[in-house]
């Protein structure tokens, strides 16, 4: 329901046979926008005029759309795991570049045999796989287990279980694993031009952070801002070794 489109009328006294008999189309179209369904352009500004208002009083939305279209954002879910499961193995399955990982464990990642089905079909189909995990024994580790409560020693664990999994996607040709000592402030997840931000928030589990899915094929934007975060961490990062 379109409650700011609904009262506008209600305050001009006008019904929806009323705006239909002005912009010539049937009430029931009307009907329609005012239980949510955005007008075409040329309706949404003679609606506007009709009831002396701003279009973006009426359909305030649709400013939001407009400030987050230049920057690639295409999605935003407020919760990492809301995002639908197929969304994750759709734009991993979709790349044919480059696939970046960087997370302290991704246990989710980490767990899922489809995910890592996938992650070694890319590589052996030529796409650069690299995956950047927290060294267990850095003590930033430690520091985000207790903002999230959970202590330092399941946080260390939840990487060492993290490198376990992916021992046999280590042997693959084509991706790397590494270790790195950064503080994160978000974990990102790229696959070529779909790029996933997932924020940390103190004393939240990343699961219960929001995740910020941007596709951009240019080199400006949030989103690069995060891309070269990636490369700074993955240059100072260490390999996994075999031991880990």
């Amino acid at each position: 329901m379109n409650e700011n489109l609904r009262h506008a009328l209600i305050g001009a006294r006008l019904q929806a046979v009323d705006v239909a008999s002005a912009l010539g189309v049937d009430p029931k179209t009307v009907e329609r926008w005012i239980t949510g369904r955005v007008p075409y352009p040329r309706h949404r500004w003679a609606v506007a005029d009709l009831v002396g208002v701003e279009e973006s009083d009426l359909w305030p939305e649709l400013d939001q759309r407009r400030r987050t279209a230049g920057c690639g954002l295409v999605a935003m879910y407020p919760q990492r795991c809301t995002v639908p499961h197929n969304v994750w193995r759709h734009i991993f399955r979709g790349a044919e570049q480059e696939i970046d990982i960087l997370v302290y464990s991704g246990l989710f990642l980490a767990e899922d045999a489809g995910i890592q089905s996938i992650l070694s079909d890319r590589a052996n189909a030529g796409v650069r796989v690299r995956i950047l995990l927290g060294d267990p024994d850095d003590p930033h580790i430690a520091d985000r287990g207790a903002e999230e409560g959970i202590g330092a020693e399941v946080m260390a664990a939840r990487v060492r279980n993290a490198l376990t999994l992916y021992r046999s996607l280590r042997e693959v040709e084509g991706v790397e694993l590494r270790l790195h000592r950064s503080p994160l402030y978000a974990s990102i997840y790229r696959a070529d031009a779909d790029v996933m931000v997932n924020p940390h928030i103190y004393a939240t589990p990343a699961a219960q952070a929001p995740i910020l899915h941007f596709r951009t094929a240019e080199e400006s934007g949030p989103a690069s801002a995060y891309l070269d975060a990636f490369e700074h961490v993955w240059t100072e990062a260490q390999p996994a070794t075999s031991a880990c």
